[in-house]
């Protein structure tokens, strides 16, 4: 592959660099809209210069091209002119050019992993780089039938050696049953570790330890009913995915290896996968945020991680759009409710719609029983912030409370030093306060967390406090329990919300290990 340029991405004085390492939009032109973009995409117009024509581009064509009217960029193999789209780009000209002429994989997963590019700029695509990814040594010789006799672990990028050990996985079966045992050589992995799929004949099952991803992927040898199962023995880091079998006959081997089966590779190099889920129910929470219920497939095994978030994807005029959403619990009471049918195949999203908006009024607009596409997890808090932790405060605008949801549930109930979890919720008016209610009886229910509303635009009779984020706020609201107190701070809303709290909480000497941010 090309060498990717050595410069930090977004440069040092970009408008898209920001504190908390989160992205700024930068004001578009009127008719740069996404939709507008949508638009001139199936205009017909000839977006590449090649009148339709693909080409092989070789590494030193690649270089020719790389001035703002003419403009290529390599993303995984495929080479795009990307100067007719560089009005449309919300995070910027200057942020497109910083891959102009080269391969930018790695400048694009650094800020826009989740894009579906290949959509986007599907009639932008110049065509291939000449010259082919390397691949792992064994990756076109492991096609041998696969019967318990396993190869080590592919390691797909150097930087692998530095991780976790390889694990391995071995099967074994009975009458009615074949079960894959994993073994992960580590102590602190859990149901919400493993993320697997049975689709067609194929079966996937992602494993994440630590900021790697372990991969079995497989073309199973025979049909299995759809639903399986799986179970973790945390103590010794090992899963067992028990499948059914759908004849009762002896397998001599479990299946075909398929693509980048049995590999060990960083978090950050997998690509999104989807699954098909189903809309169950949706109602109104406020005036413009609704509840919305989907069901996994019984063919999936997926528990999204406190604190990480997933993509949606619709297809809005023919083009794949993807927008990041958060996991919420149907209520902050739901421990308490006894459950229809079980909990892990339902997961729950408080999304806000916006009716000028592009995605989310497509997704209003489902019907239940219709499907959404919905990624693996994406996130880098870990749980393990929460360690010995004593003090938890939440700063959360909006929809940017969404997180908050499972921080708060999960710090009230798993963290025996918790002593105080405070919320400070902004909002414009009392009738945009998600969840109010259910808020103020958790507070009235349980004397560790305290809930303060501020307002930007109430009426007359608010009697709460009132403005923006401010140093007199926040040095009011973040004291510590104990001056030794040890603190984590979480942060989540619009993009100015988030990088002016950053800017306050440093200005407040809190430490960076102090804050999390929450940014997709």
């Amino acid at each position: 592959m090309l060498n990717v340029p050595s410069q930090s991405f977004p440069g040092s004085s970009s408008q898209q660099r920001v504190s908390s390492g989160g992205r700024s939009k930068v004001p578009l032109k009127q008719g740069r809209s996404l939709m507008d973009w949508i638009r001139l995409t199936k205009s017909g117009k000839d977006l590449t210069g090649l009148k339709g024509r693909l080409i092989e581009v070789t590494e030193e064509e690649l270089k020719k091209h790389n001035k703002k009217d003419d403009c290529w960029i390599c993303i995984r193999g495929f080479v795009y002119n990307v100067s007719p789209y560089m009005e449309y780009h919300p995070g910027g000209e200057e942020e497109l050019m910083r891959g102009a002429g080269s391969d930018g994989t790695d400048l694009f997963d650094q800020v826009h992993r989740w894009v579906n590019y290949e959509s986007m700029l599907k009639e932008c695509l110049v065509g291939r780089m000449a010259v082919k990814p390397a691949f792992p040594k064994d990756y076109h010789e492991e096609k041998k039938l696969l019967n318990g006799m396993l190869p080590k672990s592919q390691v797909t990028d150097p930087l692998a050696k530095e991780g976790p050990s390889s694990p391995s996985y071995d099967w074994f079966q009975t009458d009615a049953l074949v079960t894959i045992v994993i073994y992960t050589k580590q102590k602190d992995i859990n149901l919400d570790s493993v993320i697997a799929d049975h689709r067609d004949d194929s079966f996937r099952a992602e494993t994440v330890i630590k900021d790697y991803s372990y991969l079995i992927h497989i073309a199973l040898s025979h049909e299995i009913q759809e639903d399986f199962s799986v179970r973790v023995v945390e103590n010794v880091g090992k899963i067992e995915i028990v499948l059914k079998k759908k004849e009762n006959t002896s397998w001599k081997c479990l299946g075909h290896p398929l693509e980048n089966h049995n590999s060990l590779i960083p978090k950050k190099d997998t690509g999104l996968y989807y699954r098909k889920c189903q809309l169950i129910s949706k109602e109104d929470v406020t005036h413009d945020t609704k509840l919305f219920c989907l069901m996994l497939p019984p063919s999936t095994h997926l528990q999204v991680p406190t604190g990480q978030h997933v993509y949606f994807k619709l297809t809005i005029t023919g083009t794949e759009i993807v927008k990041p959403y958060t996991p919420v619990s149907d209520s902050l009471f739901s421990e308490f409710k006894e459950p229809v049918l079980p909990n892990n195949k339902y997961i729950y999203f408080l999304i806000k719609i916006y009716p000028a908006g592009l995605f989310t009024p497509e997704l209003d607009h489902l019907q239940i029983g219709d499907y959404v596409s919905v990624s693996n997890p994406e996130g880098n808090f870990k749980i393990s912030q929460f360690q010995e932790l004593e003090d938890l405060f939440l700063l959360a605008a909006g929809t940017g409370f969404t997180p908050m949801v499972k921080v708060l549930s999960y710090a009230l109930t798993n963290i025996p030093s918790l002593r105080k979890v405070k919320l400070m919720f902004f909002n414009k008016t009392e009738d945009d306060i998600i969840w109010r209610s259910q808020l103020e009886k958790l507070a009235f229910k349980d004397k560790r967390f305290d809930l303060e509303f501020v307002l930007s635009a109430p009426t007359s009779e608010w009697n709460g406090k009132r403005g923006y984020i401010s140093p007199a706020l926040l040095s009011e609201f973040l004291k510590r329990s104990l001056d030794t107190s040890k603190v984590l701070i979480c942060i989540c809303g619009p993009m100015p919300f988030t990088e002016q709290g950053m800017k306050l909480l440093h200005d407040l000497n809190f430490s960076k290990d102090e804050i999390h941010s929450f940014t997709a």
